[in-house]
């Protein structure tokens, strides 16, 4: 058996032999080889990520690739900030209980019938997607599937894995779902009603074929958990109603927290119309805002909170590789790849979104997806200036850009925050080699029912 470390060189030399094939110049090609290797270290050592990362990122200070504004731009303070705000808000929710009265609610209305359970779990990830934003959804979602499987004695990885698979697929349903959405909508001069229109049947179709998929492949997982469910005995004390002390755990202020950060995220860009601010102010500015309360109330345990519960190694691994990916372009490496694409994907639109779904697809799953879509937004509009009918390639680019991100464990930023969470939580890792089997099996008959649909509306697509 061959050893990792060969492996791990071998992918390295083999992206430079294809970069110097494809005629990239020194510094083109030190970016692609140090984006490389950190994506070839993450798949093959996850534990030690960060440490890859740290050492990119000195080669890339060391070598010119980066300067310290350009590191400020690429790493996407935003979403960082985004994702340490929220992750306050459901650290509180999770030490209010709030979400073992969820569960509690829940069983009592579906019962213990466990597929009932994994489809709920699925469709709720979807929704929330597809009405706040993916980040939201997988870090309440795998703060609830953890407690849950937690009171049943259950591995959580797969249930986590099934949830992440549903939170993707349903982030592409509407604009405000996914950022390579807003970035394709502004692109495209696209609307909420367009999105509705052509985007939300496909991701509905495609979630219901992967529920069906997911309760196949992981019938096993679903059996454990409906031989949990028959055994009393194997459930913990957790019931809301069995605190410590007998008395009723109050969850009216978590309640209110929880519901009013929902609507505010819904809601955010009504009330930046409203108030006269920036893209996106409010975006960030609720999460903050709800974040403030939340460590108000907590008071004397508020640093406790910010420690405990904001996952720092999983946000600097997130700067570092955003900065990373952020060097192709800053270096012209992806307008190489551009022209190589424009050069020989020809002008049959049947073809195109071929070329789009695969190899936009695989740019999404083996690095950032914005910057995947970014790469392709010049492409699509230079053929429209050629006289192609670009319509049908947006909405391709938008399921690419989405659906490959199951395929792999840093396919979208769910799938790492998720998996953060969990090692954080239950010191369990998930590999490379535990995940892609899973996620070739739903990743390609998605993708493949979302080509086909957009194919089969080609001639509506006007």
């Amino acid at each position: 058996m061959v050893s990792k470390p060969i492996k791990y060189g071998a992918v390295v030399a083999s992206v430079a032999i294809l970069g110097y094939l494809m005629g990239l110049d020194v510094k083109q090609m030190t970016s692609l080889i140090v984006l490389a290797g950190m994506i070839g270290a993450t798949l093959m050592f996850w534990r030690f990520r960060l440490v890859f990362a740290f050492f990119a990122l000195a080669l890339m200070l060391g070598t010119d690739l980066l300067e310290i504004d350009l590191l400020i731009k690429f790493a996407h303070l935003d979403t960082i900030l985004f994702l340490a705000s929220m992750m306050v808000v459901v650290g509180y929710l999770e030490e209010a209980r709030f979400f073992e009265y969820v569960i509690d609610r829940l069983q009592a209305i579906i019962g213990n019938r466990p597929r009932a359970m994994v489809v709920f779990f699925m469709a709720m990830s979807a929704l929330l997607a597809a009405l706040v934003d993916e980040v939201t959804s997988i870090l309440i979602m795998t703060a609830v599937l953890l407690d849950f499987t937690s009171r049943y004695n259950l591995n959580p990885v797969r249930f986590i894995i099934l949830s992440i698979f549903a939170t993707n697929i349903g982030s592409s349903a509407t604009v405000v779902g996914n950022p390579v959405g807003v970035m394709i909508a502004f692109q495209a001069q696209l609307g909420f009603a367009d999105f509705l229109r052509w985007a939300t049947p496909i991701s509905i179709a495609s979630l219901t074929l992967c529920i069906l998929l997911s309760l196949f492949v992981f019938r096993k997982d679903i059996e454990q958990l409906s031989q949990a469910m028959k055994s009393e005995s194997s459930v913990k004390i957790t019931a809301i109603e069995k605190a410590d002390g007998g008395h009723r755990v109050d969850i009216r202020k978590p309640a209110v927290i929880f519901l009013a950060t929902i609507i505010g995220l819904i809601l955010h860009t009504p009330i930046e119309q409203a108030l006269g601010l920036g893209k996106n102010a409010m975006l960030l500015g609720v999460p903050f805002l709800f974040a403030g309360i939340v460590l108000f109330m907590e008071r004397e345990r508020a640093r406790e909170l910010v420690e405990r519960r904001i996952d720092w190694w999983t946000l600097l691994f997130f700067m570092i590789f955003f900065a990373s990916v952020g060097t192709l372009s800053h270096t012209g490496a992806t307008q190489v790849f551009a022209n190589l694409i424009l050069a020989n994907a020809g002008d049959s639109l049947t073809t195109l979104s071929l070329v789009v779904m695969i190899v936009g697809g695989l740019m999404s799953a083996f690095m950032d997806n914005v910057l995947a879509v970014a790469t392709w937004i010049p492409i699509i509009k230079t053929l429209g200036e050629f006289g192609v009918n670009v319509f049908p390639l947006w909405w391709t680019m938008l399921f690419a850009g989405t659906f490959w991100g199951n395929l792999t464990v840093i396919g979208s930023t769910a799938n790492i925050v998720a998996v953060g969470m969990l090692e954080r939580r239950e010191r369990i890792h998930i590999t490379l080699r535990q995940w892609i089997g899973v996620g070739v099996a739903i990743t390609l008959p998605t993708a493949a029912m979302a080509l086909t649909l957009i194919l089969i509306q080609l001639p509506l697509m006007i």
